[in-house]
């Protein structure tokens, strides 16, 4: 049987407008494509589908900047039935002549020893595996899209605040992924995983945006991610031990960057997302990260999310009242699941890498090592750490 990739029939859409006085080329990736669990298909011509709907990739050819380019990528996301948050990754296969995360989803390769640890296969740099580069974490809001019409769905006016004119109709984000530009130009995948459990699930379109501006490549080596792309277990490890990745490098480099995503899950009362934990990240046994990634402004998100589960709570208030005198009023406010403070993401938000420069690194073997202390699974309390972790740097 051939190889699936190369039955990939290539998908192609330029367009050029003036920026920074080059010629911008606009690549479209996905349109209008569902993402779900066993649900409806979409575009299967141009797009594979995996995990029974959960994963779409699809080759890619953009052009090739001879002198280097911006790049970013613009996503947006329509709920079309799905109620919940869900976690939600884009990534890029940088290497297809090594065993990657869709040969494992296809069932044609396994995990190598060298990419895991005991209990936990395929989160990290090891043997003939690379692990997928990510290029943007998402979080899906709740019910965005299918259920942003009050006609149609006439109690979630109740849920609507009344700083919130009405509610969005998608999400979109924006990343910048210019210190990428040599993992996104020519051919290559691009995959959209959702961890949706649902028939409906979510439409999404994705594109690639390249100005044409020289810019200095960089080259980029991916050394871990934990998200569960080929059904692999919720990775809870951070809870027992470290995660370290010895990595070799063929000669000197220079101006070398770290590029760290992470994001805490758990969902019930005292479950990692909610709570506070540390994240520390070492290169070579030198600390770059130390801190806890936390996210506070989840109530700036509301508008996308009108399937939110709501709360009352009362409150004091010192305000006008009836005879336009300001007195303390005890009142009644709304409280939205997706307001509550989380783990480094909010209901609709994107997730962009802690960027710390590395500086120089030698030839042969170097070593990163992530710590968490994260709060093992119990029962259905899936605590749990998406992270990913990434190398840019320039050769000597």
């Amino acid at each position: 049987m051939k190889n699936i990739k190369s039955l990939i029939r290539v998908g192609i859409i330029l367009l050029s407008f003036s920026l920074y006085g080059q010629k911008t080329k606009i690549v479209e990736v996905f349109k209008n494509q569902p993402v779900n669990f066993t649900g409806i298909a979409g575009d299967t011509v141009h797009n594979i589908r995996l995990q029974d709907g959960r994963i779409i990739y699809k080759k890619i050819k953009a052009p090739d900047f001879e002198k280097g380019t911006d790049v970013f990528v613009h996503m947006t996301l329509r709920s079309a039935g799905d109620t919940w948050d869900k976690s939600g990754s884009l990534f890029v296969i940088t290497d297809p002549e090594k065993i990657d995360i869709i040969d494992i989803a296809e069932g044609k390769a396994n995990f190598p020893e060298a990419a895991g640890i005991p209990g936990y296969q395929g989160i990290k740099k090891g043997g003939e595996y690379n692990p997928a580069l990510e290029i943007l974490r998402f979080m899906t809001p709740f019910g965005v899209g299918h259920y942003s019409d009050e006609q149609k769905n006439p109690r979630i006016k109740y849920n609507r605040p009344v700083y919130v004119p009405k509610w969005e109709e998608e999400v979109k984000w924006t990343e910048d992924i210019s210190h990428l530009s040599t993992a996104v130009t020519g051919e290559f995948i691009v995959g959209v995983w959702i961890d949706t459990w649902t028939s409906e699930g979510y439409l999404v379109d994705v594109e690639l945006e390249y100005s044409g501006r020289a810019a200095k490549k960089k080259k980029v080596l991916p050394l871990v991610n934990t998200v569960y792309y080929a059904s692999q277990t919720h990775p809870d490890l951070f809870s027992e031990e470290d995660l370290t990745v010895d990595f070799k490098l063929p000669k000197n480099v220079k101006n070398a960057k770290l590029h760290y995503i992470t994001t805490g899950h758990g969902g019930h009362s005292g479950g990692d997302e909610f709570i506070k934990l540390h994240n520390t990240v070492k290169i070579n046994n030198e600390i770059l990260i130390d801190t806890i990634p936390w996210r506070d402004d989840c109530a700036s998100f509301r508008r996308f999310n009108p399937t939110s589960g709501v709360w009352v709570r009362k409150d004091t208030a010192f305000a006008y009242n009836e005879n336009r005198e300001k007195e303390y009023i005890e009142i009644k406010e709304r409280l939205a699941s997706s307001d509550l403070s989380r783990s480094n993401w909010c209901p609709g938000s994107k997730v962009s890498p802690m960027v710390k420069n590395i500086g120089n690194l030698q030839k042969g073997q170097n070593q990163l090592t992530i710590s968490i202390d994260g709060t093992p699974i119990d029962g259905d309390k899936l605590n749990h750490w998406l992270v990913s972790a990434y190398i840019t740097y320039e050769e000597n």
